[in-house]
């Protein structure tokens, strides 16, 4: 068994940010897949690992964690790669995660999710979604004009974080390359790193069966 465990599925952009984290880190690791398109997330054996029902979730020793920021700060810790190198950079990591999880991947996830997974989705909130998405992604966009990375000179947890929904391509209903240039340039950039793989090769569970509707990956 891998010293690192985690609970993933191959949709997951949240699960994602953890698992480029150790790919990137060349840290050993073993996928548990988690069927969550069946509904093992809301199963009693699964609330067991995870009260919140939530994907990603981390093994490593005792210790068991979910959400994808503990996550990749704990990583950080642990393997020492792609944590802050001061107190200062250790604030500007906290502030893009803060942003990522509320302004970022909170609409951009959301909304790729009712586009690809789900039939019928509302047009008004998916139109909405879309706004709120395309306009953190302008923040983004602004943010790393001039910039190779989010925080410092080399990468950290903070691009891993913001950058797991980034790879879906046509799912996203957001042409980055035509419409945030800055941010696709970083996305190929982390893309660029030895080790990288898209998220639909780094998990299980690609391709997906012809469904009904779902709900929230």
């Amino acid at each position: 068994m891998a010293e690192y465990r985690l609970y993933c599925f191959a949709q997951s952009g949240n699960a994602y940010k953890a698992a480029l984290h150790l790919a990137l880190s060349g840290t050993p690791w073993e996928a548990v897949f988690v069927d969550y398109f069946n509904g093992e997330t809301k199963t009693d054996a699964y609330r067991a690992i995870n009260p919140m029902g939530e994907v990603p979730v981390l093994e490593h020793g005792n210790r068991r964690m979910a959400q994808s920021g503990v996550i990749l700060d704990y990583l950080a810790e642990t393997t020492g790669r792609f944590g802050p190198g001061n107190g200062d950079e250790r604030r500007e990591i906290l502030r893009w995660l803060l942003f990522d999880n509320h302004k970022l991947t909170s609409y951009l996830a959301t909304y790729r999710f009712l586009r690809t997974f789900v039939r019928k989705a509302n047009p008004d909130v998916t139109g909405f979604l879309g706004g709120r998405a395309k306009a953190a992604l302008g923040v983004l966009n602004d943010h790393l004009d001039g910039r190779d990375f989010a925080v410092a000179s080399r990468p950290t947890i903070a691009d891993l974080s913001m950058v797991g929904y980034m790879y879906f391509g046509d799912e996203l209903g957001v042409d980055l390359d035509r419409d945030f240039a800055h941010v696709a340039r970083w996305r190929d950039r982390i893309a660029d790193m030895p080790g990288w793989k898209h998220p639909y090769e780094l998990m299980p569970g690609h391709p997906l069966p012809a469904r009904e509707d779902t709900e929230k990956a």
